[in-house]
This record gives C-alpha cells, sequence and structure tokens, in this order.
C-alpha cells in the first residue's frame, strides 16, 4: 500500500521552484524569498532559509528620524528585520494566507499587522489613523508603499477586492481591511444603530469610508490587535 508512504509524502510536500522570480509562491501560505541582496520582512516571520543570508533587526535610525516617531507614537508591534546576502528565505506570518504585488511606479496602503516583506526598491511611510485613535484603542496604522518593486501581504483565508467607484462608496470593518489603494483616504463614520450587531467598546460601529476611484481588501475574518486588548 503506497498510500501514506514517507516517499509520497515528500513528492507531495517537497519545495520546488516555480521561476516566479524575487517573490515566490511556495505555498498558499508560506512565501519563498529568491535572495540576491536585500529584502525588507516582518520580524519573526523567518521559518527557514538556506545560503548566506544574515538577518537584522530594524536600526533605530535605519529609515530616519521621521519613521521613528511614528513608530514611537503608534506603538506598532511588528517592527521589521533585514535580511542580507544570498539564499532561499522562507516567511510566514501565523498561518495567514499571502498575497503579492509586483508594483510598476504605483502605491498600495497596507494594515500594518498584514504587511510581511517587501524590496528595498519600495519606499513607504507609517499612517496612523487619529481620528479613530480614540474609539479603537489607539486607533489603526498602516503603510502606505510606494515605487518599484515587489510587496507581499497576508491575509486570514481568501481575501476579496471591492473596486471602489465614484458615487458608490464601499464601507467596511476596519478589523477585517487588509489594504487599499494608495491614493485613497479613508473616512471613519460611527453608525450607533449597529452598536447592538458589533459590541464595541466605545458603543458604536466604526466603519472605513472609500471613496474615489480604486479598490479595497478585505479578509473574512475580524483582526483584533494588541493595543486594542489592553
Amino acid at each position: 500500500m503506497e498510500k501514506f508512504r514517507i516517499n509520497q509524502f515528500i513528492d507531495e510536500t517537497k519545495q520546488e521552484d516555480k521561476g516566479q522570480g524575487l517573490f515566490e509562491l511556495e505555498t498558499p501560505r508560506i512565501l519563498e524569498i529568491n535572495l540576491e541582496s536585500q529584502i525588507w520582512a516582518k520580524m519573526g516571520s523567518m521559518i527557514s532559509y538556506r545560503g548566506n543570508i544574515k538577518f537584522e533587526r530594524e536600526g533605530i535610525l535605519e529609515h530616519g528620524i521621521g519613521k521613528l516617531f511614528k513608530k514611537a507614537f503608534t506603538g506598532e508591534g511588528a517592527p521589521l528585520m533585514k535580511a542580507t546576502g544570498q539564499g532561499k528565505l522562507y516567511v510566514a506570518d501565523q498561518g495567514k494566507k499571502i498575497s503579492i504585488l509586483n508594483l510598476y511606479n504605483e502605491s498600495v496602503t497596507v494594515n500594518g499587522n498584514d504587511l510581511l516583506a517587501f524590496e528595498p526598491s519600495i519606499d513607504w511611510d507609517i499612517k496612523l489613523m487619529r481620528k479613530v485613535a480614540g474609539l479603537l484603542s489607539g486607533g489603526l496604522f498602516n503603510v502606505t508603499l510606494k515605487g518599484t518593486g515587489m510587496v507581499a501581504f497576508t491575509s486570514h483565508y481568501e481575501p476579496l477586492t471591492l473596486l471602489v467607484e465614484p458615487g458608490n462608496p464601499v464601507y467596511t470593518d476596519p478589523n477585517a481591511t487588509v489594504a487599499w489603494s494608495g491614493h485613497l483616504v479613508p473616512e471613519f463614520v460611527t453608525d450607533v444603530s449597529l452598536k447592538s450587531f458589533f459590541g464595541r467598546a466605545s458603543g458604536e460601529s466604526i466603519q472605513m469610508k472609500f471613496q474615489g476611484n480604486g479598490f479595497v481588501v478585505v479578509q473574512p475574518f475580524e483582526e483584533v490587535y494588541l493595543s486594542q486588548q489592553s
């Protein structure tokens, strides 16, 4: 009986080169990075590697004093690590599904907790949703990435992308919102009539409202961040 033999298991699960370039989805939940020089990844996301790769925690002034102050202010708990060298690096984040975007002089905003990895050629900046800070126990921080290069982000289960069109805004739950077009600036609105459905500590249902032209990515899961649990 060949079923469940070791060789069969190896054949079904072994790593394979797909020739997709720098970022390669080895499985829907494991990202292979064919490292040739340097990459930024979420701290603690490395699960395996082969080759000559050095890992460093993001330096205090690695990205400038401005970003340092923003990170201190947001209190975000997902610092970056820098991987340098040549080899194959495998990263993942709590079994979440991984999506890859190859930006060509474009921009995208990603929830800070869902950003997994990006190329050094990508310029990035932290955006804190100050208007909602008092309602979501510290607010939400997001990272706007722009330029040319690859970006990988995660979602709980399969993501859904909704198109935003003029005159037809899209409303989302902040805890289920993963990413959106970099040029879109969401508004925060509250609906007291929905408080019994959501049960938020603030007593109101907080929604993100997207208007204009673009897209927004949501996940079938409400992610509760550490700052909201305290």
